[in-house]
């Protein structure tokens, strides 16, 4: 097909605006899959995504539509996630794109995903189509929101379509309009092949599967390619696009978006943002514009069975071929033992790859409390960043420690505004500016330690406002604070897994809720358990699980005090003995008791 009747795009919006609805009804007008087979959210192959009604993963699709001035145009779509976690899946399907639909609910408005996405698409220089979703619901505004998405990308109202993706009312006008304002692909005639690589999937039987935006050059099957980054060579066994399925095709030409299939058995061998080039007389300059993976969040991943070490290291590697955002190391913990290190965007990514892991890969794992990347300066004048408590060197060493802050950014209606400005300096927030979007909503600015954000801070933010603000939180740097190592005893011995970095004013009430919490999950023993938060050699607080007790008296009628005094010496003695060699089983519940603490 002429690179002039393609057309490259992505569908962004905030969270539950509608984006895989308005995409099942661009999959029905063209005719790209039939009534019978429709189903909701069908570019979500994921039962996850089912499940929870959010997207995860990017789909690409071919679709073939039929314009109304008679000609007919190909269309690559791909649809994105909407949550604050999967934003680096947004930058990746903009990379490989030309243009962007932005979908904005008719009741709710401009949200703060709905921003970040928006600066996404225009750091990109894509073309950005607005339009208004669900405008059947009864609580809709649709004019009030025009008036949002007019002031914001200067557009005249008029020319903003409203329509509604459940129904398929004013769908088809959005396709026309991909046409006429979403430019074709750019490309140099006779250039060598320039590809990138913006998504990959790991199939059991071929191997790696790349997903592929051709910029110039040609892709055939049987093509000798190199990838830029790693060296790496090989054969291009298969070809193709993305229909319902893979669809194999001969060839790849300048503007389209496929997949290839080169055998590629060495997981580690395809990088997401590679340029992807022919062996002899390839391209020598890379695609631009990548934007690199950053974990905000870390959290120990262990086998439940210590067995399944070697498993999880290698449904780790597959499915970081698939999903690239995750980033893991080797570490041991000697409570419990060989595991890894795994840094995530955000809480619900690490709650996602937890459930993939085991439903994919038939992997049951416990996670540690999740934590930042902290940076120390020692005493030696030497700087390190840690990203586990565990490693953090004795406090006398330790000169002063950095915590990373992030720039979070609330969208709520003005009502609630006290409630968050209260939940925002509980969480050692600093107000930087508020700004009336309009006379019902506002938009604060705040600059927050992201240890304090990772937690609940989201689920306590929807609480106080009924679910109406919206978030968006990016790093801002590293700022010097006092902060302390607050380790947890049981029985005396610290288990390494439930250390935590936490600031001086807080470490008490910290270490009371932890300690409150795992007496109420670790199992009584038949001797009594003691907890203690505690900071360095100083314990701030305690917490006791009481033994099973028998009464060892009770055949004893009546005598001498002395008989009890002497069954009761001897169980206690016993139970002495016990404490000194037992070993307590301490639950996954317990691990992530720090999530659900009030």
């Amino acid at each position: 097909m002429k690179t002039e009747l393609i057309r490259n795009f992505c569908i962004i919006a905030h969270i539950d605006h509608g984006k895989s609805t308005l995409a099942d009804r661009f999959l029905e007008i063209t005719g790209t899959i039939s009534k019978e087979k429709m189903q909701s959210q069908v570019l979500d192959d994921m039962d996850l995504e089912r499940e929870r009604g959010i997207t995860i993963k990017s789909h690409p699709i071919r679709m073939m539509y039929k314009s109304d001035n008679g000609q007919t145009y190909q269309f690559n779509l791909i649809d994105t996630p909407g949550h604050v976690d999967f934003s680096y899946e947004v930058s990746r399907s903009l990379a490989a794109c030309e243009g962007a639909i932005l979908v904005v609910d008719a009741s709710q408005g401009i949200e703060a995903q709905t921003l970040t996405n928006i600066y996404l698409a225009l750091e990109n220089e894509l073309s950005i189509i607005p339009v208004i979703n669900k405008v059947d619901l009864p609580s809709a505004r649709p004019d009030e929101i025009k008036q949002q998405i007019s002031d914001l990308l200067g557009v005249d109202p008029e020319t903003i379509i409203a329509c509604s993706a459940k129904t398929g009312e004013g769908v088809a006008p959005i396709l026309e309009r991909v046409i006429n304002e979403i430019p074709p692909p750019v490309h140099t005639e006779n250039a060598p092949l320039k590809a990138l690589i913006f998504d990959s999937k790991f199939d059991s039987f071929r191997g790696a599967v790349a997903y592929i935006r051709i910029f110039d050059g040609k892709l055939k099957k049987g093509d000798q390619i190199r990838f830029m980054s790693t060296g790496c060579e090989y054969e291009a066994d298969e070809i193709g696009c993305f229909k319902m399925g893979r669809l194999s095709l001969d060839q790849l030409n300048p503007g389209e978006v496929g997949y290839m299939i080169a055998n590629i058995r060495t997981i580690s061998d395809v990088k997401i943002g590679d340029t992807m080039t022919t062996r002899l007389k390839g391209t020598s300059e890379p695609v631009e514009g990548y934007r690199e993976v950053k974990p905000m969040v870390f959290s120990g991943i262990y086998p439940v069975d210590k067995a399944d070490y070697e498993d999880l290291r290698s449904a780790l590697e597959k499915l970081q071929l698939n999903d690239p955002s995750i980033t893991y190391e080797p570490e041991t913990s000697s409570a419990l033992g060989f595991g890894f290190r795994a840094g995530f965007l955000g809480l619900l990514h690490m709650e996602i790859v937890q459930e993939r892991l085991f439903r994919e890969f038939n992997v049951n794992i416990i996670t540690t409390v999740p934590n930042v990347k902290y940076l120390l300066k020692l005493k030696s004048g030497e700087e390190i960043f840690i990203e586990s408590p565990a490693k953090m060197p004795y406090q006398q060493e330790v000169e002063h420690i950095s915590e990373p802050i992030a720039k979070l950014q609330v969208i709520t209606p003005s009502e609630f505004v006290g409630a968050i400005m209260k939940l925002c300096e509980e969480k050692r927030g600093k107000l930087g500016n508020m700004e009336y979007l309009d006379p019902t909503r506002v938009c604060l600015h705040y600059r927050i330690p992201l240890s304090e954000i990772i937690i609940d801070f989201f689920d306590r933010l929807k609480s106080c406002t009924r679910g109406y603000a919206s978030m968006d939180y990016e790093f801002d740097g590293y700022e010097r604070n006092n902060l302390v190592k607050l380790d947890i005893l049981i029985n005396g011995s610290a288990v390494d897994a439930f250390s935590s970095i936490v600031h001086k004013d807080n470490a008490y009430s910290f270490g009371l809720s932890i300690t409150k919490k795992l007496k109420e999950l670790i199992p009584r023993q038949q001797y009594e358990v003691a907890i203690q938060a505690a900071l360095g050699t100083k314990v701030i607080a305690r917490t006791t699980v009481k033994a099973y007790r028998k009464d060892v008296t009770s055949k004893c009628y009546g005598g001498d005090i002395s008989r009890k005094r002497k069954l009761l010496e001897k169980q206690k003695e016993g139970k002495k003995r016990m404490k000194q060699v037992g070993n307590i089983e301490i639950p996954q519940e317990a691990f992530l008791a720090v999530l659900s603490r009030e």
